[in-house]
């Protein structure tokens, strides 16, 4: 199977603070990777590497066989690369159409646009003249989601999707990924929830202090290899 993304040994750092030492990985087309480990572990280091918002230090990072490690952050989103941030980072001045047509300003042509969006979170037609910020949390996370999918990418990068939803939200959010996923499209999932990264995702990837525990096919952990690599054991 070609690769979609291939990280080869890439340190990452916050100012004279190494966060991600020597991580290498990869995901192929249409592939969901669960990235999965402890708060503080480097994973959301590692997707603003990939984005370019915090630059890889050393290694390479390739998307679809080209170099990207020194482009800066809005050349990777042209390239194909969305992230959908920790937080949702929506812009409060913004409707929440106005916020989804954000994510259509690189240009990129593909299947989703206002309409396969509003047919794919129906919730966010209603409410598409209201500001973003006085949605619900789920109904702003799937404002975050649709305009990272404005950019129409080949990669979306999620970062904890779920933190702080009700559960039948995130159940909510979790069922539109089959049709996401329907033109090919590869997800990085960051996520704590570890019985639903597995459950999702066609592989994992477990982190701790920065460094790789543990790589493979995720229906094949057990929840005690899963355990000793969370926690270092």
């Amino acid at each position: 199977m070609p690769t979609l993304l291939q990280l080869e040994s890439i340190n990452v750092f916050h100012g004279d603070m190494q966060a991600v030492f020597g991580v290498s990985l990869e995901v192929a087309p249409g592939e969901v990777l669960a990235l999965i480990g402890a708060n503080g572990a480097g994973k959301s280091t590692l997707l603003r590497a990939v984005t370019g918002l915090t630059p890889a230090r050393n290694g390479a990072i390739r998307f679809q066989g080209e170099d990207i490690s020194r482009l800066p952050a809005e050349q990777i989103a042209t390239r194909g690369i969305a992230l959908v941030p920790e937080g949702r980072q929506l812009f409060p001045s913004l409707t929440v159409e106005e916020n989804l047509l954000m994510g259509a300003v690189v240009k990129r042509a593909g299947h989703w646009n206002l309409s396969t969006l509003y047919a794919l979170f129906p919730i966010l037609h209603e409410f598409r003249a209201r500001p973003a910020t006085l949605l619900s949390g789920g109904q702003q996370q799937m404002v975050a989601v649709g305009r990272a999918l404005m950019s129409n990418p080949k990669l979306l990068l999620c970062d904890e999707l779920s933190l702080g939803l009700a559960p039948s939200v995130v159940e909510e959010i979790y069922r539109a990924f089959s049709r996401i996923r329907a033109d090919g499209l590869a997800i990085v999932l960051v996520e704590q929830d570890v019985a639903r990264s597995c459950a999702v995702s066609d592989h994992l990837v477990c982190m701790l202090k920065g460094r790789v525990t543990l790589a493979g096919a995720s229906e094949a952990q057990s929840r005690d290899r899963i355990a000793a690599a969370y926690f270092g054991e």
